[in-house]
Formats: C-alpha cells, sequence, structure tokens
C-alpha cells in the first residue's frame, strides 16, 4: 500500500494544490492526514474542502484544528498564532468549525506497521525536536513505523543498528528499518521551516518499506497576496518565501 502522507497545510490551498497534483504523477493508493488543516494561512475553507475530498483514510487533528473549533483557548498561542487562529474561526462556516472539532485525537493506528499522530504518541501536542524526543515517542508508539507532524520540518529517527539508507536506484527514496522502530516527520505541505520555501510531503510504501520525501515548488506570491488582503499579520506572509 502506497499511502500520501500530508500535514500542516495550514490554510495553504496554494501549497496544498501543487502537492497533490505533484503526487499524481508519484502515484499512491489511500491518504494520511496528520492535522493542522488550519490556522496561519488565509485559505482554510478550501484546504478543509480539498481534505474532505481527499476522503482520507486516516486523519488526526492538530493544535491548530483544536483551537479555531473552540475545543482550546487562543490564549495558548503566541500573538501571530493567536490573531490568525481568531480570523480562522471567524470566517469558517458551522460546518467547517464542526468538522473540526469532529477529527479525532491522535495517535491513530493505520494498520499493525503504522500509526499516525501530530506531535507524538504520548501527547498530540508536543514537539520531537532531537532525539531525547524521539525516544520518548518511540517508546509509546503501538507500531513500528509513526509518522508525526507539527514540527514543520522533516526528520527521520531510527536507531543505529537498524539505520535508514537510501534505496537502490531510487531518487528520493528511503529504505526503512524491517525490525526495529522509525518515526518519520515528512515536513509541512503549507508552512515549511526547514529554510527551504518548497511545500513537504510524502509518499510511504508499507510493502516495499520505503519512504519518499517530496519537496514542490508553488505559487508562493500567491499565497502571500491572500494573507495580505486577509489582513494577516505581515510576517505570515514574508516566513513562506525564506522557509521559516
Amino acid at each position: 500500500m502506497r499511502y500520501l502522507v500530508l500535514t500542516d497545510q495550514h490554510g495553504n490551498i496554494h501549497a496544498l494544490d501543487a502537492v497533490l497534483a505533484d503526487a499524481k504523477t508519484v502515484g499512491y493508493d489511500k491518504v494520511l492526514v496528520l492535522g493542522d488543516l488550519v490556522g496561519y494561512g488565509a485559505d482554510p475553507s478550501a484546504v478543509i474542502e480539498r481534505t474532505i475530498a481527499l476522503d482520507p483514510h486516516a486523519i488526526v487533528r492538530g493544535n491548530h484544528d483544536k483551537v479555531a473549533a473552540g475545543l482550546e483557548p487562543a490564549s495558548l498561542f503566541n500573538d501571530v498564532a493567536r490573531r490568525s487562529i481568531e480570523w480562522t474561526a471567524s470566517v469558517l462556516s458551522p460546518a467547517e468549525l464542526k468538522y473540526l472539532a469532529g477529527l479525532p485525537k491522535g495517535p491513530k493506528l493505520v494498520n499493525a506497521d503504522v500509526e499516525i499522530c501530530h506531535g507524538t504518541p504520548f501527547d498530540e501536542d508536543h514537539y520531537v525536536f532531537d532525539d531525547s524526543d524521539a525516544s520518548r515517542a518511540a517508546e509509546a508508539a503501538s507500531a513500528r513505523i509513526c509518522l508525526f507532524g507539527h514540527t514543520h520540518v522533516p526528520a527521520i529517527y531510527a536507531t543505529a543498528t537498524e539505520p535508514v539508507t537510501a534505496f537502490d536506484g531510487a531518487e528520493d527514496e528511503l529504505r526503512l528499518p524491517r525490525q526495529a522502530p522509525v518515526l518519520i516527520n515528512v515536513g509541512s505541505v503549507g508552512q515549511p521551516r526547514d529554510g527551504d520555501p518548497r511545500a513537504a510531503y510524502g509518499v510511504l510504501d508499507d510493502e516495499r518499506g520505503s519512504i519518499r520525501l517530496r519537496r514542490v515548488p508553488y505559487d508562493i506570491l500567491g499565497a502571500q497576496a491572500s494573507i495580505l488582503q486577509a489582513q494577516l499579520p505581515e510576517w505570515l506572509a514574508l516566513r513562506l518565501e525564506r522557509g521559516q
């Protein structure tokens, strides 16, 4: 089974559409969504609509989804995030807010070998930034492969005894451990923060035992114009071109 892995779309329909177009050329069978459909970007309704149309095989909520839906207070966010999520909640329809509120809490098992979460299996809002965080997440995981998001930074954590290696003859494809646990963040669709402004996503092939980490150029100027037109904080537009 080939799974299209999407996370942290953050209301950026320009990036999401570019990713979906690229993913068609790569090929996939089912879709996994790891949360934060909204927040920061200026097209949350379009992103929700597109996500629903994808009919995800498995999906979990992100922290921005929770706050937009009113499940948690916006006071937990910094000023820029708070202003953007309050705007998001104000422009979404009751049906869209209900959809966000109904997104399940992670982690969620996809099959015996794969699970998804937004932050970690032990805390849906915890960030995995280093080996210590990854070790705790791996211990809490219920499956050998754990897909996560939240940091907006692509990363793979595996053991030294069974490292992740390049797949012979396949561009941008990595061979995953067959026994040891591995944690994978494919990076953010809508707001990358690794210095590369291109949209990020992944394709997990659990039968082949591999992950492809893809980067896709998209209409950043269009996304920025939408943010500015919505009178959201200017920094949200600027950071897209910097990959921050």
